[in-house]
């Protein structure tokens, strides 16, 4: 007598199917996105009055910001952890780099601030794609 074969039953391995996103892959890039763009219009504005060049400065700031983000969350899980945690570390070192610059300091002090972030959020990044490693 035949018997089937065992079968696997619930155990379907799950595609990384991209056509489908949960919610915080929207809600997380374009909150971030806003706070982004409104601190960067913020520190444009100098304490002057607020203009629509401030508006659409911080606009395009936030949309930039929450584009970039957004597109890291998308490709960062196909890289290997190294250069994951290496791409959020530039990526937070830029951003903050470029809020400080904003600040009408000296430019190698934004650089400074901005690789102190880039290291910082990379160590993190690495720590944490390390430790929670599938």
């Amino acid at each position: 007598m035949a018997h089937a074969a065992p079968s696997t039953f619930g155990r379907h391995r799950q595609s990384a199917d991209l056509t489908h996103l949960s919610r915080g892959a929207y809600v997380r890039p374009l909150l971030l996105g806003l706070v982004y763009g409104v601190w960067a219009a913020f520190m444009k504005r100098q304490m002057g009055p607020v203009d629509a060049g401030n508006v659409f400065y911080g606009i395009l700031c936030g949309v930039l910001f929450a584009g970039i983000m957004f597109a890291l969350a998308r490709i960062g899980p196909r890289l290997k952890r190294e250069v994951h945690a290496a791409a959020y570390g530039a990526f937070g070192g830029i951003a903050v780099g470029y809020l400080h610059s904003l600040t009408n300091q000296s430019v190698l002090k934004a650089v400074v601030v901005g690789l102190a972030v880039a290291f910082g959020v990379g160590a993190i990044a690495f720590y944490r794609y390390y430790t929670h490693e599938d």
